[in-house]
């Protein structure tokens, strides 16, 4: 069963998520698609922060979806979220695609790959508008070069605003790791940014 990633939110009349995975234990496969229109968004998100290229993001998110849908039964509600677990496979999905095209993503990679989002517009003027994109430029350009454990405690914790135990969970490390690692990111980020600001 494939899966075209449009995100967007749950309807209104969907049952809650708890719900609508014990469907898909029982064999209710079309609860999947339900359960997709919920959780990608933020399991795409996540995914394209950590490697910068919408097709390989679409592609762990999808991948993500499609080993849950093989073995619904292998979530366990108790040990967090349906979108903890989700991107927490994303993350295998992303790290055996490095795996497979040998790319390593060092502190100097500052390649895009497929343009982290800009902000929409709210009625700014152009001036503003332009500051704005200018930032969010420079933030995932100095995100890009962090390493990517110190990345993604960033993106989990910072962007995503994840709780810190959930967090620690997608990204398969004790509590004091993520503390840690969220630390030393948030210095080297407020570095980067720094030295950028002095270029412009």
């Amino acid at each position: 069963m494939m899966l075209s990633f449009v995100p967007r939110g749950p309807g209104a009349d969907e049952p809650d998520t708890a719900t609508l995975v014990a469907r898909l234990v029982r064999g209710e496969r079309a609860t999947l698609a339900a359960l997709y229109r919920r959780e990608a968004p933020a399991v795409y998100r996540y995914a394209l922060a950590m490697c910068g290229n919408t097709a390989w993001a679409a592609d762990a998110t999808q991948d993500a979806f499609m080993a849950f849908a093989a073995q619904p039964h292998g979530y366990d509600a108790q040990r967090g979220s349906l979108g903890a677990y989700l991107a927490g496979a994303a993350r295998h999905a992303l790290l055996a695609q490095w795996r497979q095209q040998r790319q390593h993503v060092s502190i100097d990679d500052d390649d895009h790959g497929g343009e982290a989002p800009i902000p929409a517009g709210d009625g700014a003027t152009p001036e503003t508008l332009l500051v704005r994109e200018q930032d969010t430029q420079a933030l995932w350009g100095a995100l890009r070069r962090l390493p990517v454990p110190f990345r993604e405690a960033v993106v989990l914790v910072d962007l995503q605003e994840r709780p810190y135990a959930e967090a620690a969970r997608i990204a398969g490390i004790e509590l004091n790791t993520l503390r840690t690692r969220l630390h030393r990111a948030r210095i080297r980020l407020a570095e980067l940014l720094g030295a950028i600001g002095a270029l412009s």
